[in-house]
């Protein structure tokens, strides 16, 4: 397989376009609860304001080679931004300006080989990638958060190698989050993969003591801890 990081020859939507585009999707989804008498009038108009916007989900964002531009428009609207990476580019993240509010770098393994079972990638390049993108974090202006997705059996181990990896990004936070058996991820893994809340809860304390970040939080709804220093 053949990989192209950027198909110049296809038209790039401009970022006014996605801006407005997601602005008006949620304004559509939220609509038909307009006229619902369980729904204050004034939340509602606040909803269909967007506040925040997020670079994230399905594919890379930063394979789109304006991302700061991205930045900038949601920015003139009065949003914050927030952006989730695989660290797969570092160069394109290094270029992006300005840059958002927030970045999020997903850490999907605490060593080479769980890294290259668990992501899949395309370029066998993609962990000393992602390590760039680790070593990059500390010169970045901005707030920054590792993400660990906690997959029980397959990459929930080796808290030393996942806190030699913070320790390179210095991030301002740590994410410790159970991965969710839902959705399209039904097809891909048992239900015993999904860690329950106290699992997460350990798997925090080993990082905290081997990082010196220290719990500060937690939202058992998401099985998610958070970590600062």
């Amino acid at each position: 397989m053949e990989w192209e990081e950027f198909p110049f020859t296809m038209r790039l939507d401009e970022p006014e376009e996605i801006v407005e585009g997601c602005v008006e999707k949620r304004r559509e989804l939220l609509m038909g609860f307009k006229g619902s008498p369980d729904v204050d009038k004034k939340r509602f108009d606040d909803a269909v304001k967007p506040t925040m916007m997020t670079m994230s989900l399905t594919g890379e964002p930063t394979l789109y080679p304006r991302a700061g531009d991205l930045v900038e428009e949601a920015k003139r609207r009065g949003m914050i931004t927030f952006l989730v990476t695989n660290g797969a580019l570092p160069k394109q993240l290094e270029e992006i300006d300005p840059l958002p509010w927030q970045l999020y770098v997903s850490v999907y393994a605490p060593e080479r080989k769980t890294y290259y079972e668990i992501a899949r990638p395309e370029t066998q390049k993609a962990w000393d990638q992602l390590n760039r993108t680790l070593e990059l974090l500390p010169s970045l202006e901005t707030r920054k958060v590792i993400r660990l997705t906690m997959i029980k059996g397959y990459n929930m181990k080796d808290p030393e190698g996942y806190s030699r990896l913070i320790e390179k990004a210095e991030p301002n936070f740590v994410e410790v989050k159970a991965y969710e058996w839902v959705g399209e991820s039904l097809r891909r893994l048992p239900r015993e993969a999904m860690p329950w809340m106290e699992e997460v809860r350990g798997f925090a304390r080993e990082i905290s003591l081997q990082t010196g970040y220290k719990i500060r939080g937690e939202f058992e709804a998401s099985g998610v801890v958070l970590l600062t220093i």
